[in-house]
């Protein structure tokens, strides 16, 4: 049972599971939630939610019950009727600053618990300031990216840190490699920061003037700088993602990153002509996307709602190496999986909300990060959904 007993006739809501990864997540449920769940998918169309109803029962016939809730999500009346049965709400409606905040805003004032994927740091802080207040007065834990940005690397860090004495100055730098295609959505929304640099900046600052920050403590994100990382044989390029935020507020939450908590956020090259490409490739992108018409243009080239084939996904693959150095030791740890984009974000999704709406997690309400959210909790779940959180030295 989770801590609060809400009278709800649903336990999950999912909206957007006729896009892409919103099916996959459904199909992640169909296939592996317990059989107690009650849950519904939602959207605009009808037509479009028949079809994946009809898919998700030829996975679990019992679903060819499951009921249909049509809901736009620019009409706030409706999606409040929605939410409020509902003990959980899942969207994988994105990009989440055009179209997220009016869901968020319901559950926000209805007490439900919200899980996205989003990655636009922009967003996270607008609704923030927006929302935060009310959905604490309300008891709803409104818990932004829940899929590869960045429950790898939050629930990872907490899973480092459990190995090390956190009593004095923690350091920590996260490593991401991958061999995996992006998604459309995820291009989208990074094209999309790119072209709010000023925003994005001014929304951050607004944040952090009116958040209370820990006392007697601190957490912070150190930008790195490139080089070549000895121990882990790999040339480091600092990732510009919104997974240090999230990793720092969570050390800015929880005691247990101790009095001191810093970390970096990279990604990992075997060669430096990698990684050379890549920071080329960042930066043009980035100064593209301050050209409407060329933004546009690379935009049409990779559609939203689309993604990789069976095959390719599980071809694919993703590690995240830790290393955390705390009272003079230094300790390397692993987070790894499939299909980072896809297969595994749907797994990632789906198990924080069925974490939410069954497990006895922390109390807690508000705008929180994953690992303040669920920690342990979410930790166990994805181990036993196969992904690993090991310790590869100490």
């Amino acid at each position: 049972m989770a801590e609060r007993d809400l009278d709800r006739d649903l336990d999950i809501v999912l909206f957007g599971a006729t896009g892409f990864t919103g099916g996959l997540t459904a199909e992640y449920l169909a296939r592996h939630a317990p059989a107690r769940l009650r849950w519904a998918i939602a959207g605009r169309s009808q037509a479009k939610l028949e079809q994946v109803r009809s898919t998700l029962a030829a996975i679990d016939p019992r679903l060819e019950a499951m009921e249909l809730l049509v809901a736009d999500a620019a009409d706030q009346a409706t999606l409040e009727q929605v939410v409020a049965r509902a003990k959980v709400v899942i969207t994988t409606v994105g990009p989440y600053l055009q179209h997220g905040e009016p869901l968020v805003a319901a559950c926000a004032a209805q007490g439900t618990d919200y899980v996205d994927l989003t990655g636009e740091p922009e967003f996270v802080d607008r609704m923030w300031l927006k929302h935060h207040a009310t959905a604490a007065a309300n008891g709803a834990r409104i818990v932004h990216a829940c899929g590869f940005d960045s429950v790898p690397h939050d629930i990872g860090v907490f899973h480092a840190l459990q190995q090390v004495d956190t009593s004095g100055p923690v350091r920590v730098r996260g490593v991401v490699r991958s061999n995996a295609t992006f998604s459309g959505g995820t291009f989208h929304s990074a094209m999309g920061a790119f072209s709010r640099a000023r925003e994005m900046k001014a929304a951050f600052a607004e944040r952090r003037k009116k958040e209370a920050r820990p006392v007697g403590r601190s957490s912070r994100a150190v930008a790195g700088k490139p080089h070549r990382d000895s121990l882990l044989g790999y040339y480091l390029l600092p990732l510009p993602t919104i997974d240090p935020q999230v990793v720092v507020r969570s050390g800015a939450a929880l005691a247990s990153y101790g009095p001191e908590f810093r970390y970096s956020h990279y990604a990992g090259t075997k060669t430096l002509h990698y990684a050379l490409g890549g920071s080329v490739g960042v930066v043009a992108l980035a100064l593209a996307a301050q050209i409407r018409p060329v933004r546009n243009l690379l935009k049409s080239k990779v559609p939203q709602g689309e993604g990789p084939s069976p095959e390719r996904r599980r071809r694919s693959w993703f590690t995240v190496d830790f290393v955390v150095e705390a009272e003079g030791r230094t300790v390397h740890t692993r987070v790894s999986g499939g299909d980072p984009g896809y297969t595994e974000t749907a797994k990632m999704l789906a198990e924080s909300a069925l974490c939410l709406a069954f497990d006895q997690n922390p109390v807690t309400s508000g705008q929180v990060t994953t690992a303040t959210a669920m920690g342990q909790n979410l930790l166990t779940r994805l181990e036993a959904a196969g992904m690993s959180f090991e310790v590869v030295s100490r």
